[in-house]
């Protein structure tokens, strides 16, 4: 989506502030002994005192109102009634929804009590990525300067990229083009354009490897078991810094 004007930008918004309030409510309520299931009634819960409907049961039958993927699980997790949160855990929480025909998408890995200090790294680097990702994606910037950015960082930090999952177009549907990769590819020419609507969204595991498909046929997990994180947010793009409509505060 491109927005055409102040109503496009205020409808972002407000649709923005219903997925950043469920993600930041069920990431308070993310404590050892709650089920994923109980998580993802909080959020429906918060998503429907908006007046807002899940997007990927809308856009693709998904059978939870939020994705909530655990340590290995980096992706799609579906919400269950048998898995329960452990201190230690690191929990990913994935709220996309549409209010008014406007449509947002974020997200963010949250520890469950206490984690390893490798853990806390890592959390921090994945979301040190978004925002330096975030910083220089504006109007006429490269698309690969994403891909850039983000890999520096795991690089820098010691943690590597998964290549299969990016970032995407959203405003009018959960997943519009263009894809948004978290890698650098020096053959890729496309420019953004102003007031285009994207999500960044790095995601870093502690080893190099990959994503694969759980029996569920959604949930995304690593191949060899290792944890990883993510964190998303929504944006607007302008000539400066991008309108991030699904910030922390």
């Amino acid at each position: 989506m491109t927005v055409d004007d102040d109503n496009d930008i205020s409808g972002l918004r407000l649709i923005g502030a219903a997925v950043a309030d469920a993600r930041e409510t069920m990431g308070r309520a993310a404590v050892p002994g709650i089920t994923t299931a109980a998580l993802d009634e909080i959020g429906e819960r918060v998503l429907r005192r908006h007046g807002a409907r899940s997007a990927p049961q809308l856009a693709y039958g998904f059978p939870g109102v939020t994705c909530i993927s655990v340590n290995d699980e980096l992706a799609h997790g579906v919400p269950s009634p048998s898995k329960r949160l452990s201190a230690g855990d690191i929990v990913n929480i994935d709220v996309s929804a549409e209010l008014n025909g406007y449509w947002a998408d974020t997200g963010a890995s949250f520890a469950v009590d206490q984690i390893s200090e490798d853990d806390q790294i890592l959390l921090q680097a994945t979301r040190t990525a978004l925002t330096e990702a975030m910083e220089g994606t504006r109007a006429g910037a490269l698309r690969r300067d994403v891909g850039r950015v983000v890999e520096r960082r795991a690089e820098a930090e010691g943690f590597f990229v998964i290549e299969e999952l990016a970032g995407h177009g959203v405003g009018r549907h959960i997943h519009e083009e263009p894809e948004v990769p978290n890698v650098y590819v020096a053959t890729d020419r496309y420019r953004f354009r102003e007031g285009q609507v994207l999500t960044i969204e790095p995601f870093f595991t502690v080893n190099p490897t990959f994503v694969v498909e759980d029996e569920d046929g959604w949930t995304l997990s690593t191949a060899d078991g290792c944890r990883g994180a993510q964190f998303e947010h929504t944006i607007i793009l302008t000539r400066g810094r991008p309108i991030v409509v699904t910030d922390w505060a």
